[in-house]
């Protein structure tokens, strides 16, 4: 079997012993330009993937040009996430994503509580009621007398 030191790999038990004595190193190095380990990992593989893919690269060089390419494929993933993120601040505003099935059953239940109150009250103040709840003033409920208004306000409230 080849020493790993010697970065000359010609079989697969080759790049088996480099993968192992650089892995975690280059796994490190990755994980410390992304902050995300997991990924890191995933890049120290393909790290590796193209080091075995390119024959140019073994050799008494091959240690340098691992660490050198796990540095630009982190820049790289780098890139990736800031794109991905502007990309989806300026789509957000598009594309809203579908209602859950818990937000859908939240929604109806509210609707349902809402409705259930505003029909135990007499339709005056439920009027009121609805009214003041979207932020309307004394003035703009000006076909109700401001005492009558203020006495359904705070009766529609308690009920």
């Amino acid at each position: 079997m080849t020493e790993p030191s010697e970065m000359e790999v010609t079989n697969p038990e080759g790049l088996d012993a480099i993968f192992r004595a650089h892995y975690e190193r280059i796994a490190r190095v990755i994980g410390r330009v992304i902050h995300d380990q997991a990924r890191a990992e995933e890049l120290a593989v393909e790290v590796f993937l193209k080091w075995w893919r390119n024959p140019q690269a073994h050799g008494e060089h091959a240690e340098g040009w691992l660490y050198r390419t796990s540095i630009r494929e982190a820049l790289d993933e780098l890139r990736r996430q800031t794109r991905r993120s502007r990309f989806e601040r300026l789509f957000s505003f598009i594309r809203e994503s579908p209602p859950t099935p818990e937000h859908l059953y939240a929604v109806n239940a509210e609707q349902h509580r809402v409705r259930t109150v505003l029909g135990s009250l007499n339709r005056r103040r439920a009027e009121v009621l609805l009214l003041w709840s979207q932020g309307l003033s004394y003035q703009d409920l000006s076909d109700h007398p401001k005492p009558a208004t203020d006495y359904h306000l705070k009766t529609g409230q308690r009920e």
